[in-house]
């Protein structure tokens, strides 16, 4: 009986600091969001890498992002992206084509520019990681494992800039051992910026460029 009581006591002890340190992570993962939503506009420019040993694939790309609330407008790997808080327009230059989508029909489980602060809220439980210091930066990393048992993905990791509160890099671990990193090479807020900025000018690419442009029904 005795050992029995001990047995529940260090389980019981387990359990309570594993959700102090989840606490923590989330506290931690809560302060970044909270922080981002007080700027006015956040600029972004960052690197993308993605990385599979088995099938020696390694691929990097710069982008840059504009965002002001829900509304962004991307630009990557040759293509725009607008979202104006209603629909979306990837503009391909490459082929002249732009294609709108209603934001009803987004993914949900989609990782947008717009919830790059937010994605973690749903969906993942939380654990304090590795502090490391990269490039004389202290970085915090927090763990994101998802709920879901059948989820594509193994676990996602967010680097947070400890003195700026910021958002330093973000790695997602795929079930198949594709690593994809986003790192934050620029960080600027309140920028001045014009409206016209997530306003897609159908007359321009339809009229002018002479674009194809699809619709939703």
């Amino acid at each position: 009986m005795k050992k029995l009581i001990i047995v529940l006591s260090v389980f019981l002890l387990t359990i309570n600091a594993f959700s102090q340190e989840s606490d923590k992570a989330k506290a931690l993962l809560d302060e970044v969001a909270e922080k981002v939503e007080g700027y006015k506009n956040i600029y972004l420019e960052f690197n993308h890498r993605l990385d599979n040993n088995d099938a020696d694939v390694h691929q990097e790309t710069l982008g840059s992002v504009t965002l002001k609330g829900e509304n962004y407008h991307l630009n990557y790997m040759g293509t725009e992206q607008i979202f104006d808080g209603k629909k979306t327009y990837l503009i391909i230059h490459e082929d002249e084509e732009v294609i709108i989508q209603d934001a009803s029909n987004n993914d949900d489980n989609t990782l947008t520019p717009s919830k790059m602060f937010s994605f973690y809220k749903n969906g993942f439980t939380y654990k304090m990681d590795a502090l490391k210091t990269i490039k004389g930066i202290k970085i915090q990393y927090v763990k994101l494992i998802p709920i879901d048992s059948n989820s594509e993905i193994k676990e996602v990791m967010v680097g947070i800039d400890i003195k700026t509160k910021h958002i330093y890099n973000i790695i997602e671990i795929g079930d198949n051992n594709t690593i994809t990193t986003l790192e934050v090479r620029t960080f600027r807020t309140n920028q001045p910026i014009s409206e016209k900025l997530f306003i897609f000018d159908k007359e321009t690419y339809r009229d002018q460029k002479k674009y194809t442009i699809s619709e939703p029904n």
